[in-house]
């Protein structure tokens, strides 16, 4: 029987769907539900796919050992700085559902916002069978690569997890693939769904080769999940383009079940949707092609500057905003973050010599020398680097923190909003403790903003400026939502200074201000085209995604 909230449609709606449910229902169905399958179905999906089925427990249940007896709760106290976010449910009455780390709160260990059950895929026949299953049972499924998603769209209470970090065994590091149905012939890497940029950095170095990826703590990201469907920058944008814009070729397997292979010349839309169009949204990505470049040295600039008040470090942003256009322009790409007395920029540049980056940087450091009787005091420095594979195992190969009770916003800043509105950007970042990264400019200007689902915003961006907000273990749901207050004061007041600038979907959060427009910009309509066509079962809905207004808030129901 179907539970009330259920409403049977014509079979004639999901007519010709493989694997698709005889009912078209309103609502999706979760784990409480009277349609959710029983022990001896899950057990029909156990036996199609190649691994045990899993069932999720919240990271920190080790340290509770009524919830979870054979956890290592040492473990998980190590590597907690690398947890995964949107662990905990909040609901509609304010209680929260929860299972902390701090085990003296007195809480018990509850399953939030962990998903009951799932598939630990470890090929792409795994995966086809979880999909099949979801569809036919009409359930609630969630992809989950590492969990490294600060929107939440790989939890979800209830629901069927479908888990692609395994995915590197039957589809490893593959190195030095020609693509045939391209007239060149690339040097190239294809990187399963669960391989993570430190294992890939590691492999192409080995062959004297570099690609742009992302720059978390650990390396700990998926390399061929979100952090590529949400655009994927780097500290090597600036001189090569965007992970969209290096990706050559990328398999799918979509909510038909069908395993589709998507380029520039078969399922061209797909392949362009799947290029910053956002993850989660049109299927479950299996494996991904880049490019890869010669390795190369690189001309590390280490900033520092130190401020006696706030005067000083608005005086100092304000310069520093000024003068990003030509940084990026000349491929200098890189991070800076802030506190209430210093600033620390950390930035490369490929293939540029000692004497070339010092003339490349000279404008920006005799500013900031200038301002030393304003209180600043600045120390620059400019390394040669063997390799740019050096520099990054010496600045991020150690954990640090990925995850936890953390929520970010994020502004493109184009070349019109540096030029002209500058004093008002630094004010906003010195306000609210901003950071900013240096990934646009340069080559991600020169590629033609149609080649790609990303958000056109990115061809006219020059830094991404960042900022977040958290909160501790425990907190109640007023104490979160006064945090969450402080971060749409930050958005709004970007918003107003750059309102035609967009943000970057994988740093960003639930309460951006007319989200279809600031992540996907023009292209929302087009994406939505492909997302009708490649999931016509609507299986793959996450938290504003393209075509998730048409879902309740809890994206569970369709309006």
């Amino acid at each position: 029987m179907l539970n009330s909230k259920f409403t049977i449609l014509s079979v004639l709606a999901l007519g010709g769907f493989a694997g698709a449910s005889p009912y078209y229902t309103e609502c999706l169905c979760t784990h409480g539900d009277p349609c959710w399958p029983d022990a001896a179905t899950f057990a029909q999906l156990e036996s199609q796919v190649s691994q045990p089925l899993i069932y999720p427990l919240p990271t920190a249940s080790a340290c509770y050992p009524a919830a979870n007896p054979s956890g290592n709760c040492s473990e998980v106290i190590e590597n907690w700085t690398d947890a995964p976010n949107f662990e905990t449910f909040e609901f509609k009455n304010g209680t929260i559902s929860a299972c902390y780390l701090n085990t003296s709160l007195g809480v018990p260990c509850e399953q939030g916002n962990v998903p009951v059950v799932g598939v630990d895929a470890r090929t792409p026949g795994d995966i086809k069978a979880a999909v099949n299953f979801a569809v036919k049972y009409n359930l609630k499924l969630v992809v989950k690569n590492t969990g490294h998603d600060f929107l939440g769209r790989s939890a979800a209470r209830g629901a069927e997890r479908l888990q692609t970090k395994h995915t590197k065994v039957a589809l490893s590091v593959a190195i030095g693939v020609p693509m045939k149905a391209h007239p060149a012939m690339f040097t190239a890497v294809t990187l399963g769904a669960g391989v993570q940029w430190h294992e890939a950095y590691d492999a192409v170095n080995q062959y004297g080769r570099m690609m742009v990826g992302g720059a978390s703590l650990g390396g700990s990201v998926g390399a061929a999940g979100g952090w590529l469907q949400g655009g994927g920058h780097s500290a090597l944008s600036p001189t090569y383009g965007l992970g969209v814009d290096n990706a050559i070729e990328i398999t799918v397997v979509i909510s038909t079940g069908e395993l589709l292979i998507a380029n520039k010349y078969q399922n061209s839309d797909l392949f362009w949707a799947l290029r910053g169009g956002g993850g989660g949204t049109y299927g479950i990505v299996t494996s991904v092609t880049y490019r890869t470049y010669e390795s190369l040295p690189v001309a590390f600039y280490l900033f520092q500057a130190n401020f006696t008040d706030t005067t000083a470090m608005k005086e100092l942003i304000a310069g520093m905003l000024q003068f990003q256009t030509n940084l990026t322009d000349d491929g200098w790409g890189g991070y800076a973050i802030m506190n209430n007395t210093s600033m620390y920029f950390f930035t490369i540049a490929p293939n540029m010599s000692t004497e070339a980056a010092n003339a490349s940087t000279q404008a920006w450091t005799d500013y900031a020398s200038g301002l030393q009787s304003q209180g600043v005091t600045s120390l620059a420095q400019i390394y040669p680097i063997p390799s740019w594979y050096e520099w990054y195992t010496t600045l991020f190969s150690s954990p640090g923190q990925n995850g936890g009770n953390t929520m970010l916003t994020s502004r493109l800043l184009s070349r019109d909003t540096l030029a002209n509105q500058y004093e008002d950007v630094a004010e906003i970042l010195v306000d609210f403790q901003g950071s900013f990264n240096m990934i646009a400019g340069g080559k991600v200007s020169q590629i033609d903003p149609e080649s790609a689902g990303v958000n056109p915003a990115w061809r006219n961006a020059v830094v991404e400026a960042v900022c977040g907000v958290s909160w501790d273990e425990g907190a109640t749901s007023k104490e979160i939502e006064e945090e969450i207050s402080q971060l749409k004061t930050w958005i709004s007041a970007l918003n107003d200074v750059a309102p035609n600038d967009g943000a970057y979907f994988n740093e960003a959060s639930l309460f951006e201000i007319d989200w279809q427009t600031t992540f996907f910009g023009s292209h929302y309509s087009q994406l939505k085209d492909v997302k009708d066509k490649y999931d016509p079962c609507r299986l793959f809905v996450v938290a504003e995604g393209v075509g998730s207004e048409e879902w309740n808030n809890e994206l569970t129901c369709r309006l």
